[in-house]
């Protein structure tokens, strides 16, 4: 998925390292969550969700990304 302009890695380099090595190694889903679901691969549902509502600021659950209005 390509991300809109909106939308940025978290700005702590040692987060966003992390949390792409734990998905590296975990085939890709989110490491917040336990069931390995399809809803649940980068980029969740939960955060589909969250960027397209445009009146959602903040990070996705696991904080590796930030959606500005």
């Amino acid at each position: 998925m390509k991300l809109p302009d909106n939308v940025r890695f978290n700005p702590n380099a040692k987060v966003v390292e992390r949390l792409l090595e734990v998905m590296k190694n975990n085939g890709g889903y989110c490491p917040c969550r336990i069931q390995r679901t399809p809803e649940n691969i980068c980029i969740c549902d939960e955060f589909k969700a969250q960027i397209a509502d445009e009146n959602f600021e903040g990070f996705c659950h696991c904080q590796l990304y930030y959606k500005e209005k």
